[in-house]
């Protein structure tokens, strides 16, 4: 099982089954709608998603006819996407949630795509806070 919430805390949820088909999108639309380089996304069948708090603080964009992203109305966390075509599972954002996960992604994906900046194969510095001269 999963547990995960928005920023602000108004929305948390519960998964009671396995994240499938974990990727790094870095296609546009992927990094406009999360302001990052690329976004991480699992498929969760809707039957093991449940909400225990704040579903009435979902809203949605529809980007394309069928095609929702759904966010926290306060903190805009994005929470998943779904699609008409397939209402059996939904697309969840892994940065909401909060326990420990399991499965790992299987690909980086629209990698011709990606923000010019990003480089894939990186050999940058890694830090457990922030760098060390940021003041």
């Amino acid at each position: 099982m999963y547990q995960g919430s928005c920023l602000c805390g108004a929305i948390t949820f519960e998964i009671h089954g396995n994240i499938e088909e974990i990727i790094h999108c870095h296609c546009s639309l992927c990094r406009k709608s999360s302001g990052t380089a690329y976004a991480t996304n699992g498929f969760v069948n809707t039957s093991d998603f449940t909400f225990l708090r704040g579903k009435a603080e979902l809203k949605f964009f529809e980007l394309r006819p069928g095609k929702k992203r759904h966010f926290c109305q306060h903190c805009a966390s994005p929470i998943f996407s779904s699609n008409d075509d397939d209402l059996s599972r939904i697309r969840v954002r892994l940065g909401v949630i909060d326990s420990e996960i399991c499965e790992r992604p299987i690909s980086h994906n629209f990698v011709t795509s990606k923000a010019s900046w990003d480089d894939l194969d990186s050999n940058l510095p890694r830090y457990e806070a922030y760098e060390p001269n940021r003041s």
